[in-house]
C-alpha cells in the first residue's frame, strides 16, 4: 500500500472543504453574508445634487460692488467723514450735475484726445525700436542697452525738462504720455521676438521660407502674445501719465477738473475724476482682452482650474 504524498515532496495539499452537515441537521435560514464591496455595488446609487455655479461675470463684479457697499456704509454711518471722502451718493449727484452742464463730457473728450495721440506716437516709436532690436543683432547692441538705461529714469520726473523743451502747451502733455507708453510696448515686443522657438524657425527655413517669410509667418506670430500683454500695460500707463501731465497748466481735461477741485477741497469731484480714469482704463483693458481672444484663438492656453 503506497504512502500518502508528504509536503517534502513538493505536492500541494488538497484544498480544505467543509464537511457536509449530518443528515438530520436543520438548514440555517440566514443567508451567507455578502462581501462589503458587493453590498456597495448592489445598493442604489446616491444622487448627487448639482452644484450652484455663479457666472464669472457676477464673480468679477462682486469685488467692486463689495467695495462700493463698504464705502456707502462707512459714509452713511459716519465712520468716513465728508471732509475726508465724499459718499458715493454725493459723487453720483455731482457727476450728474457735471454731465448736465457739459463739463464732464468735454473733459473726457480733451483727455481722450491727449491719450490717443500720445499713445499712437509712443506705440509707433516702440514698434520701430523693438523690431530693429529684436530682428537684428546690430540693432540690439545699439538700442537695447540705451532703452534699459532710460527706463530707470522716472518719466514723471521729466516734466520740468519737458516744460523747458516744449513749453506749457499741449506738447509736453502728449510727450509724457508717449514716453510712458514706449517702454512697456518696447520690452514686451522685443522679448516676444527673442522668445520665438528656434526649432520653428529652422523648420520654416527647411520648407523654403526666406527672411521676410520667417518674420511674417513665424517670428511675429510668436511675438504677438507678448505684444498684447505690453499693449495692456501701455494703455494703463497712458492714463496714469495723463494724470500727471494734465496737472501742468491744463485748461481742459479730467486733470483740470481735479486741480480746481483740489483748490476748493471738493472731494466728490476728485473721487469722480479718479473714477472716470478707472472706468476708461477698464474699458481699454476690456477691449484688449477681446482683441487677444480674436487674435490668439489659434493658440491653446491655460485658462485656470476649478469653477
Amino acid at each position: 500500500m503506497p504512502s500518502p504524498p508528504s509536503s517534502v515532496s513538493g505536492a500541494s495539499p488538497p484544498p480544505h472543504t467543509a464537511a457536509p452537515p449530518p443528515p438530520g441537521a436543520a438548514k440555517d435560514p440566514t443567508p451567507p453574508a455578502e462581501p462589503a464591496v458587493a453590498r456597495k455595488s448592489s445598493g442604489a446609487t446616491t444622487r448627487t445634487r448639482p452644484r450652484l455655479r455663479v457666472p464669472r461675470g457676477v464673480r468679477r463684479a462682486s469685488g467692486p460692488v463689495g467695495l462700493l457697499l463698504l464705502w456707502f456704509l462707512a459714509a452713511g454711518t459716519g465712520l468716513l467723514p465728508e471732509s475726508v471722502l465724499a459718499s458715493p451718493v454725493e459723487v453720483v449727484q455731482r457727476g450728474a450735475d457735471l454731465i448736465g452742464t457739459g463739463e464732464l463730457p468735454q473733459a473726457i473728450a480733451a483727455s481722450g484726445r491727449r491719450a490717443a495721440l500720445g499713445f499712437l506716437i509712443g506705440a509707433a516709436v516702440a514698434l520701430a525700436l523693438s523690431l530693429a532690436a529684436g530682428l537684428f543683432r546690430l540693432g540690439e547692441d545699439v538700442i537695447d542697452a540705451s532703452m534699459g538705461m532710460f527706463r530707470a529714469i522716472p518719466w514723471v520726473g521729466l516734466i520740468p525738462l519737458f516744460i523747458v523743451w516744449f513749453g506749457i502747451d499741449e506738447t509736453p502733455k502728449i510727450a509724457l504720455v508717449a514716453l510712458g507708453v514706449t517702454y512697456p510696448l518696447y520690452f514686451n515686443i522685443y522679448g516676444g521676438i527673442r522668445s520665438a522657438d528656434a526649432q520653428l524657425i529652422e523648420a520654416g527655413r527647411m520648407v523654403g521660407l526666406g527672411r521676410i517669410g520667417l518674420i511674417r509667418y513665424v517670428i511675429l506670430p510668436s511675438a504677438l502674445p507678448g505684444a498684447l500683454v505690453g499693449l495692456r500695460y501701455a494703455l494703463s500707463t497712458a492714463w496714469l501719465a495723463l494724470v500727471f501731465a494734465e496737472q501742468v497748466n491744463a485748461d481742459a481735461g479730467i486733470g483740470y477738473l481735479m486741480s480746481n477741485a483740489q483748490q476748493y477741497f471738493q472731494t466728490d469731484v476728485i473721487v469722480l475724476c479718479l473714477a472716470v480714469y478707472a472706468v476708461l482704463g477698464l474699458l481699454c483693458d476690456f477691449a484688449v482682452r477681446l482683441l487677444s481672444r480674436r487674435l490668439l484663438d489659434w493658440r491653446a492656453s491655460f485658462d485656470g482650474e476649478g469653477a
